[in-house]
């Protein structure tokens, strides 16, 4: 053998050494830090030692797009919650990917957060403590008064994040949600790269929010409403309505994007109470089928579409008159209406109002 075939032959050697001692090195932190169930999952999904693969553990974009090239598979360890500008980090990761390209993150929902907090101290202590750390970083963050003292102080460390605003930051940078498993005490999400981020003008953060909504003529308007979703759940209705399909009353079985404060807000109709905003625009009327996502309007009958659009939504909707219970008989309900409303129009919406009223504060109905 020659000098400069042996001098080769060394050279791949020590490379092939390098990679296997490297591969090694990163199993053995991941098995420490992170524990052997998430090593686990992630060898079930991606070659570790695969140059096309990226593992980190950073809340920095700037380790992500100091990266040169792209990669298949990008995994990173570190849990969001530690990460401040948490939508320019998934578009960094965006940037890294092909489309098809796999992401794979972690996160301590909020649920799984309250479950560790009432675990870790004693009864009584464990809500006061739970109560205190919600406040401090779950609302602070997201109010206008204390959002920069919040983040002065713990750079955006530690946060509370839930899992509906999670994957909904997702879906809105590019991602398609694959799987979601609980793993050590935290979320972890696999996704894949579908097209570039979304970019929202008008990102929904505050207690007063606009809704996309098909309006008269089918042009898009925007609904004022209390927020009862965790924030970014409006990019969820896809996932939830793959994931749960419809109830019997035509709305997402096991919705958990609606909050705790929402679910109370809903109770008591308070969440409705900007819509009539939209009246005062001109938008709404009084009585008339709901103002409905893109997403809901294309789950309905071509012809009853065309019907819909040619009238204003309303306030107080056919629904609460009949209290259907299935999709199908909410598009009979509405059907029924636009065509006696089409005939009679003052005559319907006052036989139609009556009949709310009566639902709705001796029957009990509620916002939905």
């Amino acid at each position: 053998m020659t000098k400069t075939k042996q001098k080769e032959s060394t050279q791949k050697v020590l490379a092939h050494d390098f990679r296997v001692n490297a591969t090694t090195f990163r199993e053995n932190y991941i098995r420490e830090e992170f524990g052997p169930e998430v090593l686990g999952f992630l060898h079930e999904r991606l070659e570790l030692s695969n140059s096309s693969n990226l593992v980190l553990a950073t809340s920095s974009r700037f380790n992500i797009l100091n990266q040169i090239g792209l990669f298949e598979n990008m995994v990173n360890l570190r849990r969001i919650n530690d990460i401040r500008y948490l939508n320019k980090f998934f578009e960094a990761v965006n940037a890294r990917l092909p489309i098809d390209g796999t992401f794979i993150g972690c996160v301590e929902t909020k649920d799984l957060r309250k479950e560790r907090i009432l675990r870790k101290y004693p009864a009584v202590l464990n809500h006061v403590y739970y109560c205190l750390d919600f406040m401090l970083k779950r609302v602070f963050p997201k109010l206008p008064v204390t959002k920069k003292i919040y983040f002065f102080l713990t750079r955006g460390n530690n946060r509370v994040i839930s899992r509906s605003e999670t994957l909904g930051r997702l879906i809105a940078c590019g991602f398609k949600i694959e799987e979601e498993h609980n793993l050590a005490g935290n979320l972890y999400f696999v996704t894949r790269k579908v097209k570039a981020p979304l970019f929202p003008e008008d990102p929904t953060y505050g207690l007063l929010i606009k809704l996309k909504r098909i309006g008269k003529h089918g042009k898009p308007i925007r609904v004022y409403k209390l927020r009862t979703m965790h924030p970014f759940a409006e990019y969820l209705q896809d996932y939830v309505y793959r994931s749960n399909q419809l109830d019997k009353s035509g709305k997402f079985s096991d919705d958990f994007r609606v909050a705790t404060i929402g679910k109370f807000l809903r109770k008591f109709w308070l969440d409705e109470l900007p819509m009539f905003i939209n009246f005062f625009k001109g938008d709404l009327k009084f009585v008339g089928v709901r103002p409905i996502s893109p997403h809901y309007f294309n789950l309905y009958d071509e012809d009853l579409k065309k019907l819909r659009v040619k009238h204003k939504p309303g306030l107080f909707p056919p629904y609460y008159a009949d209290l259907p219970e299935t999709l199908e008989e909410i598009m009979a309900s509405e059907r029924r209406y636009l065509e006696q409303y089409e005939k009679h129009p003052l005559v319907t919406d006052v036989k139609y109002f009556r009949k709310i009223f009566c639902n709705i504060v001796f029957r009990k109905a509620r916002s939905s």
